[in-house]
């Protein structure tokens, strides 16, 4: 039996199964490379070849392979991050083992590792609905693993208390990173996965995290507990890195055997325009997201500065109306003390008239009662006397009745005098509280005022300075628009070089087609005076007798020179009497001397051949 196929020129177009590994290598003969944000696709222009095995196991003919029917595309973008993943999982623990030592934050393969996992969990994201616009975050998802687990709760605590953070895409890197710190990724995604009613909140149906493509990563993930990573979270700019694949750490292209070193440069210049193409349009994107931040911020900012505005006017009102009222109130105090004043100095006055005319009537009442008292000591003596003094005594009773009459309007009015007092002084008690209640509220919505005018205050120097942060990212974003527009024309420049390489080549294949035609020409001439010869020589070998070696003088076939075992036994080919091995000599064909077939070795198989042909007309 024959030992193995022998080795041919084909580089195999072998694919795995869908959804394996892919292949270390890959033909750059025909194929077109188009990177694209969830993988790539490949496009050929001619049908690709695939070997159909014979029956002893070798290769046989190259057969044209089928071209698969049309997926869906969601499940295409499944299976592509599927693929990277296993690609960089697989390549940082391999990498990781062979390192020896802890991770840092700058090692490749964890940052490769870091932008396949953000791509997996952006997959299939619905769209959010937030204050300034429409956005996908992954830290929704990932904060529902703190109710889930309660362990992740100190790595959500963590992550809300760095202060660099601002988005929310940072704080998920972050998480991330922690995660795999604290070597549990894969657990509080398993417990993530679980819970498919609560990630429908967050996903489309066809994401990956809803099917089974996320379960394998997951699994997949476990892996990584093997790795000791050390990662300084606190310091890196995780708000404004650009999540993208590199390609040209999982993919190597096979250049062609003439230009090597050509075609390397060619591809390693083709693979960099593709990647700076896809950079340049998540580029735009992104400026193009920061300009509509900028104008919805410069909108709310007007808005802001407009309520400013409204609030600052309607502050300025109320402080001259509380400054009105202040006044009114000490000019109403005024007026009201003045009238207590002189309503005071006319009570004292009514009160001192009062006094003295008690007084006067006090002491003619006295007067009266003592000459009663004398009458009535004389009246005895005289009866003309008791007259005038009955008379005296009238006078005197109708001059006290005029004096009590006196008495009690002196006593009303005093009355009088003293209610009207006790209304004045309710009535400026009432007013003063009423006064201070209104100074009271007109103090609390200035206070009130106040607190509003801070805290848009403050609001609008926050707007400012991400209004800042967001021109910075913007100039940086123009900076490296500008850094890939120059390197878009050096790679522009670099094909047209390429182009004139191609012209190069092209004439230097016609001038080889056109020696190789002469060279054929030259073969054939040759072919024929080779047949000439072996002619001869058969006819002399026939002449002579033909020389059959024997087994003992072999030890190695004359053909691959491999040596002869129990295994590989020996062969004698009838033509030239020669010993080969099997593979050597598996050949049957008529000899003159024997019509039936008969073993001869490749080289006789292949001579008689082409003597057949050459003889046919």
């Amino acid at each position: 039996m024959a030992e193995g196929s022998r080795s041919d020129g084909f580089q195999g177009a072998r694919t795995g199964p869908p959804g394996g590994p892919l292949p270390d290598r890959w033909n750059s003969r025909g194929w077109a490379m188009t990177f694209q944000v969830w993988g790539w696709r490949r496009e050929d222009a001619s049908p690709v070849l695939a070997w159909v095995p014979d029956a002893e196991g070798g290769r046989g003919a190259a057969m044209p392979r089928r071209t698969p029917a049309t997926k869906d595309p969601t499940a295409v973008e499944r299976a592509n991050l599927l693929n990277m993943a296993k690609l960089s999982i697989k390549g940082l623990i391999e990498s990781a083992l062979s390192f020896g030592r802890t991770l840092d934050s700058d090692y490749p393969p964890l940052q490769q590792f870091f932008v396949v996992m953000e791509h997996c969990l952006k997959h299939g994201l619905k769209v959010r609905k937030s204050f300034l616009s429409y956005n996908k975050t992954i830290w929704g998802p990932l904060e529902l693993v703190e109710k889930l687990y309660p362990e992740a709760e100190e790595i959500g605590a963590s992550v809300r208390d760095l202060p660099g953070l601002k988005t929310p895409l940072g704080r998920a890197r972050a998480w991330l990173r922690l995660a795999l710190m604290q070597k549990k990724m894969a657990d509080y995604l398993r417990c993530l996965i679980i819970q498919r009613d609560l990630l429908s909140e967050f996903y489309e149906y066809h994401a990956l995290m809803m099917e089974e493509e996320g379960a394998v990563i997951v699994g997949l993930l476990v892996g990584l507990n093997v790795i000791d990573a050390n990662l300084c979270v606190k310091g890196e700019d995780l708000d404004s890195q650009v999540g993208v694949i590199d390609f040209s750490m999982y993919l190597k292209n096979e250049e062609d055997i003439g230009n090597k070193e050509r075609n390397v440069q060619i591809a390693a210049i083709l693979d960099q325009k593709n990647y700076v193409e896809e950079l340049n349009r998540q580029l735009n994107s992104t400026v193009s997201s920061l300009h509509s931040r900028v104008d919805s911020l410069e909108k709310s900012n007007t808005k802001l500065i407009e309520e400013l505005a409204i609030a600052k006017n309607n502050i300025i009102k109320l402080q001259e109306e509380n400054h009105q009222l202040r006044s009114e109130n000490k000019l109403i105090l005024m007026k009201t003390q003045q009238h207590l004043e002189v309503t005071k100095v006319d009570v004292e006055t009514e009160l001192q008239t009062y006094k003295h005319s008690r007084q006067g009537l006090d002491e003619m009442y006295n007067e009266a009662r003592r000459q009663l008292r004398d009458e009535s000591q004389l009246r005895q003596g005289s009866e003309d006397g008791l007259k005038e003094k009955n008379e005296i005594i009238v006078r005197l009773e109708e001059k006290t009745n005029k004096i009590t009459a006196a008495m009690r309007q002196l006593e009303q009015r005093l009355q009088q005098a003293e209610k009207a007092q006790m209304e004045a002084e309710d009535e400026d008690k009432k007013y003063l509280q009423e006064c201070q209640s209104k100074s009271d509220n007109l103090q609390k919505q200035i206070s009130q005022k106040e607190k509003q005018l801070v805290q848009l205050e403050t609001d609008l120097k926050i707007e400012k300075e991400w209004r800042q942060t967001l021109q910075e990212d913007l100039q940086k974003e123009k900076d490296a628009l500008s850094h890939l527009r120059n390197e878009t024309q050096q790679i522009i420049s670099l094909k047209k070089e390429f182009l004139n390489i191609q012209d190069e080549n092209q004439q230097l294949k016609k001038i080889y087609h056109e020696q190789e035609q002469a060279l054929e020409e030259l073969g054939n001439k040759l072919s024929e005076s080779k047949l000439k010869i072996e002619d001869i020589k058969e006819a002399n070998k026939a002449l002579q007798g033909l020389v059959w070696l024997k087994d003992k003088e072999a030890t190695h076939c004359k053909l691959c020179e491999k040596e002869f075992s129990l295994s590989k036994r020996k062969h004698h080919c009838r033509n030239c009497g020669e010993i080969f091995c099997n593979a050597c000599s598996d050949n049957e064909l008529p000899l003159p001397s024997s019509p039936k077939p008969v073993r001869v070795c490749d080289s006789c198989h292949a001579l008689l051949i082409q003597r057949c042909s050459s003889n046919l007309p």
